[in-house]
C-alpha cells in the first residue's frame, strides 16, 4: 500500500500540474511536495513526472497513477460526505431470558426503537448465567440480583403470579370461580424451573395464602419448565395455571385468560438489567436501561388486569 499522504500530494500535483500549486492547496511548502513525490517514486520504483523547463509532466506511469489514485479520493470524498450527512447509528446486544424475550420484550421493544431510531438490536435468548465477553452482551435481563455480582444490576420490575385459565374452562363448568376447592388436582398446570434457578411460587403456597392449605398431587396435572408454556397450555383450555402478569398481559387484556381468584403471590426477586462497569457510560446501555425502568408502571397496570377477576 503506497503511503496514503504522498498519494494525496501526489494527485494534487498532477491535477493541478504543479508543486507549487499544489503546496498552496496542501498548505504546506514546495519542498515538502518535491519529498512526498520522491517518497512515491521510491515506493514504485518509478518515475512519475517529467520536469521539462517550467512544466511538469506526467509519464506513462505517472498517468496510470493519477487515475487510481483520483478514482481513491472521489471514492473517499464520496463516503465521507455519505457519512456526514448519515444520522449515526448504534448497535446494541440484548441478552434475555426466553418467556421473557417472546412474552414481553418483543411486544415492547417497538416502543423503544420508536424512541430511538438510530439504534441497532442484536436479541439472543438464553437461559442465566451467560457470559458477557464471549457473547459481547452489552443489556441482560435477567431474574434476580444475585446472579452477577461482579456487574451492574438495576432492578427493573416486580412481577406476581395468579391463578389463570381460559374463559372457556370456567363455561365448561370445570371450574367455580366462587370456590378454591372446585380447583381439581388434574386440571392444575405447574411451572418447575429448572434446578439452580430461583425458586417459582408453588401452587401448595398459594392454596396456603389463599386460606385453604393444601398439598396438590403434581402427578396428576401438566408440568412445564418454563412460565411461558405454562401460559399457552392455560390459553389452549388444558387446565389452569399460576401465571406470571407481566408475561400474560396481553392474553389477559384481550380476554383468552381470566383470573379466576383475586389471591396473587409476588415471585420472589424483581427482574433486572445487568451489564458491565465499563457500560456505564454507554448512551444505548443509558438508553435501554432507562426504558426499563419506566416499565415500572406495568406492575400498577398489571394489577389493575388482575384484580378484574371472572365472575359467573
Amino acid at each position: 500500500m503506497p503511503p496514503l499522504n504522498a498519494l494525496k500530494t501526489f494527485e494534487a500535483s498532477a491535477r493541478l500540474g504543479s508543486f507549487v500549486l499544489a503546496a498552496a492547496e496542501l498548505h504546506v511548502t514546495p519542498g515538502a511536495v518535491s519529498q512526498q513525490i520522491k517518497k512515491l517514486e521510491d515506493f514504485f520504483g518509478r518515475q512519475l513526472f517529467i520536469r521539462n523547463n517550467n512544466q511538469l509532466l506526467l509519464t506513462d506511469v505517472g498517468l496510470s497513477v493519477q487515475a487510481a489514485s483520483a478514482d481513491m479520493m472521489n471514492s473517499l470524498a464520496d463516503l465521507t460526505q455519505r457519512l456526514l450527512s448519515e444520522p449515526v447509528r448504534s448497535r446494541l446486544i440484548v441478552s434475555v431470558l426466553p418467556s421473557v424475550g417472546v412474552r414481553w420484550l418483543n411486544r415492547r421493544l417497538p416502543e423503544f426503537l420508536r424512541a430511538q431510531p438510530n439504534t441497532r438490536v442484536d436479541l439472543h435468548i438464553a437461559e442465566d448465567p451467560v457470559d458477557f465477553f464471549s457473547n459481547r452482551i452489552d443489556v441482560r435481563i435477567s431474574y434476580g440480583e444475585h446472579l452477577y455480582p461482579e456487574f451492574v444490576t438495576v432492578p427493573f420490575l416486580k412481577d406476581h403470579v395468579t391463578v389463570m385459565c381460559a374463559p372457556e374452562f370456567i363455561e365448561s363448568g370445570r371450574l367455580n370461580p366462587g370456590s378454591i376447592g372446585s380447583l381439581r388436582d388434574e386440571d392444575l398446570i405447574h411451572v418447575a424451573w429448572r434446578r439452580g434457578f430461583s425458586s417459582y411460587p408453588t401452587w401448595e403456597s398459594w392454596f396456603a395464602g389463599a386460606g385453604e392449605p393444601r398439598r396438590p398431587r403434581s402427578e396428576l396435572g401438566h408440568t412445564t419448565d418454563t412460565s411461558s408454556l405454562g401460559i399457552d397450555l392455560a390459553c389452549a383450555g388444558c387446565g389452569v395455571v399460576l401465571g406470571q402478569t407481566m408475561l400474560a398481559e396481553e392474553d389477559l387484556a384481550h380476554g383468552r385468560l381470566v383470573t379466576p381468584f383475586a389471591v396473587r403471590m409476588p415471585l420472589q426477586y424483581d427482574y433486572c438489567a445487568v451489564f458491565t462497569r465499563a457500560n456505564m457510560r454507554n448512551p444505548g446501555v443509558e438508553a435501554f436501561v432507562a426504558w426499563l425502568a419506566a416499565t415500572q408502571r406495568l406492575c400498577c397496570h398489571a394489577g389493575a388486569v388482575v384484580s378484574r377477576h371472572h365472575t359467573r
